[in-house]
C-alpha cells in the first residue's frame, strides 16, 4: 500500500502557539493544539512513517528513545510546534480495576459513581500519597536531544485537582461527605493540589518546556460537576496557585476542563489560566467562547468531536474552513479537535482538518 501523502511542510516554532495563548497578535499561520492521541499507531502507519520493529533487546534509554522519536516525527508531520512529555512516578493510584465496556474501537474503562479509595480519616491516613522526592523529572533534561529546532514540550499532568479529589472520595461519596465531614473533603483537595503546584512549579523550570496543561474535567453537558460556590472554596484556589506556580517561571498554562462551564467561566479567567481547552458544540460553541472571552483568555481546539466523527472528508475540510473564519482573527485561538484524538475518530477526516488548517489558516496577505 503507497504512503499517504499529506499536504503540510512541517516547520515548528513553538512561538507561534505562545503568540496565541498569551494573546499578543497573530503568528504566520494558525497554530495546531492536541493534548492526547490515540491515532498516532494508525496515522504513521498511513503516512508510512511508522517504527514496526521488534522492542526486544532493547534497553529501557532504547525504547524510552524509540517512542520519543516515533511521537516527534507524528507531531512534526502534521504541523504541530510541540511534542507532550510527562515526570515519571507521578499519580495518585487508584485500589482495583475501572470498570470497562466494548466499544467497535476496543475497550474504554470508566469510573462508576460508588468507585472511592477514600470513605474517612483512617483511609486518608492510609492512602499512599505520592512522595514527591521520587518524582523523576528527567525526561525534561532528555528529550531535547530528539527535538527539532523551533519544537518544544507541553507538559500534561496527571488528572487535575478536581478529577483526583473526586475519583478518590468517589461522585456519590463526596456529594455526601461535603455535608458530613468538609474538613475531610478539604484535606483531599489540599494533599492533591499541593503536589500538583510541586511538581508543575518543578517541571515549568526546564528550558525545553513551552507551556502547560492541567486536564481537570468540571462538568457536564446542563452544569459543573459540583456547585459553583463548593468549586469556589475547594478547587479555584488551588487552581490559581497552580497557574501561579507556572508563571513565576515566565510560561503559560492551559486548562482542559469538559462540561458545562458558563456559570463559572469567570472563576476560571479570574484564575489567570492563559487558554481553556474542550468544547462541545451542543453545550457552546467555540466561536461563541471566542467571542464573549476571547480578549481574558485563549479559546483551544472545538471541531466538534460528533462532527469530526461522521462528517465527510469535504465536510470536514468545510467546517475547518468555517472554524478558522470565526475563531481566527485577532488571534488568541488553535485549530484542533473538541476534546481529543480519539481513536474512533476516522484517520482521514482528522487528517483532512489538519490539511486544510495548514492551507487556509494562514494569517496576513
Amino acid at each position: 500500500m503507497c504512503a499517504r501523502e499529506l499536504a503540510i511542510e512541517p516547520s515548528p516554532d513553538f512561538s507561534r502557539l505562545e503568540m496565541i495563548l498569551k494573546r499578543e497578535g497573530t503568528p504566520d499561520r494558525v497554530p495546531f493544539l492536541e493534548l492526547f492521541s490515540q491515532l498516532q499507531g494508525p496515522v504513521l502507519k498511513a503516512l508510512g512513517k511508522l517504527d514496526e520493529s521488534s522492542d526486544e533487546g532493547l534497553s529501557p534509554e532504547e525504547k524510552e528513545a524509540k517512542a520519543w522519536k516515533q511521537q516527534i516525527e507524528y507531531m512534526l508531520a502534521l504541523g504541530y510546534d510541540y511534542t507532550v512529555v510527562r515526570p515519571y512516578g507521578f499519580e495518585f493510584p487508584k485500589k482495583g480495576e475501572r470498570a470497562k465496556g466494548v466499544t467497535p474501537c476496543g475497550e474504554r474503562s470508566y469510573v462508576l459513581a460508588d468507585t472511592h479509595d477514600i470513605a474517612n480519616r483512617k483511609d486518608f491516613e492510609n492512602y499512599p500519597w505520592p512522595d514527591m522526592a521520587e518524582v523523576d523529572y528527567s525526561p525534561f533534561e532528555r528529550i531535547g536531544q530528539y527535538l527539532p529546532e523551533g519544537m518544544k514540550v507541553i507538559c500534561i499532568g496527571p488528572g487535575g485537582v478536581l478529577e483526583n479529589a473526586m475519583w478518590l472520595l468517589g461522585y456519590e461519596g463526596i456529594s455526601y461527605l461535603l455535608y458530613d465531614a468538609p474538613q475531610l473533603v478539604q484535606d483531599v483537595f489540599d494533599a492533591v493540589g499541593s503536589r500538583i503546584v510541586e511538581a508543575f512549579d518543578k517541571v515549568a523550570s526546564h528550558d525545553v518546556v513551552g507551556a502547560m496543561a492541567l486536564g481537570d474535567d468540571i462538568g457536564f453537558k446542563t452544569q459543573s460537576m459540583l456547585a459553583p460556590d463548593t468549586l469556589r472554596e475547594y478547587l479555584f484556589p488551588w487552581h490559581q496557585k497552580i497557574v501561579e506556580a507556572v508563571h513565576r517561571h515566565g510560561k503559560p498554562i492551559i486548562l482542559h476542563a469538559c462540561g458545562n462551564r458558563s456559570e463559572i467561566m469567570r472563576d476560571i479567567v479570574d484564575c489567570g489560566w492563559d487558554g481553556i481547552h474542550s468544547f462541545e458544540d451542543v453545550i457552546e460553541p467555540v466561536w461563541e467562547v471566542k467571542e464573549e472571552w476571547g480578549d481574558r483568555i485563549a479559546v483551544l481546539g472545538g471541531f466538534d468531536m460528533d462532527k469530526l466523527s461522521r462528517m465527510s472528508v469535504d465536510e470536514v475540510r468545510q467546517h475547518t474552513r468555517f472554524l478558522i473564519e470565526k475563531c481566527a482573527p485577532g488571534g488568541g485561538w488553535a485549530l484542533g479537535s473538541g476534546n481529543s484524538v480519539a481513536n474512533y475518530i476516522p484517520v482521514e477526516n482528522f487528517l483532512a482538518m489538519q490539511e486544510e488548517g495548514y492551507r487556509s489558516g494562514v494569517y496576513g496577505p
